[in-house]
């Protein structure tokens, strides 16, 4: 396979579209997504290959400080989705429709998505939830906008879900997958599967034709998310599905005690960082 054809780190000038998406579940290509909610922060990891971003409503946490993702809005995250699409030039950019901007009509979601693309440039939108929300995901396929579906742990349910909790054990799991097989005719490119046990997370992987992306899911998925601030070591209580690549959160840290001891002492500013 040559680099040109790749999902991840694959060379090129173009956007990815949902065309590469299924290509890339034809050639068993595993593939990584990551959630950015900054210019900045979605150049580092355009460059660094990764095909696919997510402007999350995890930003009600991360960027806003709630303790759930229920109070965000799309005037939250539109200006945080614009962003993010003009500091990449290759990912394929999804915007989380938060929660009470699409449930209660096909009409409504419509017209929230259309804010996203429109104001914000998104590629595609990602909405939660199974069977209730084909009608919804119906429509926006139908107007040609592209929907990656979320099932399992949806944390906009989490209060009727009673918290953070595994998702489709037992009788549940034939649920979640008549829900995704559901999604998938309803022309939905990809569905999130959230906290649920790897083995449902491959088998509905296996009986679907679109790609899954997991997120404490298990390794049988098409694809893996994680929210960034989570791999870059930022949170201080991760979840269990959370591998952190780095300790960036302690590295902050020390610089910022570094900078505040060097501006009591005068170290700083120093002769070569003042002008004339």
């Amino acid at each position: 396979m040559s680099s040109s054809t790749t999902l991840y780190g694959g060379a090129g000038g173009r956007r990815l579209t949902v065309r590469d998406i299924a290509a890339a579940k034809a050639r068993g290509e595993r593939w990584p997504m990551l959630t950015a909610y900054d210019a900045m922060t979605a150049r580092v990891f355009d460059q660094a290959g990764i095909p696919v971003l997510l402007v999350g409503d995890s930003a009600a946490m991360v960027v806003y400080g709630y303790e759930s993702t229920v109070p965000v809005t799309v005037d939250d995250l539109l200006p945080l989705t614009a962003a993010v699409v003009r500091g990449s030039s290759r990912a394929l950019v999804v915007a989380d429709l938060p929660f009470g901007s699409y449930q209660s009509s096909p009409a409504q979601a419509l017209e929230t998505a259309a804010r996203f693309m429109k104001e914000a440039g998104a590629h595609a939108i990602k909405l939660e939830g199974g069977r209730r929300v084909v009608p919804q995901v119906e429509a926006l396929v139908a107007a040609g906008v592209p929907v990656m579906a979320h099932l399992g742990l949806t944390p906009q349910s989490v209060n009727t879900l009673g918290g953070y909790r595994v998702q489709g054990r037992g009788e549940s799991g034939d649920e979640l997958m008549k829900d995704a097989k559901d999604l998938e005719r309803a022309g939905a490119f990809a569905v999130v599967l959230e906290c649920v046990p790897a083995d449902l997370a491959e088998r509905v992987t296996e009986s679907l034709s679109i790609p899954t992306v997991g997120i404490g899911a298990g390794a049988g998925t098409d694809a893996q998310v994680l929210v960034w601030q989570d791999l870059m070591g930022l949170t201080p209580r991760p979840a269990r599905f959370v591998k952190r690549y780095s300790a960036l959160g302690e590295e902050l840290d020390r610089a910022a005690r570094a900078f505040a001891a060097d501006v009591g002492s005068g170290a700083f500013p120093a002769r070569e960082h003042t002008y004339d």
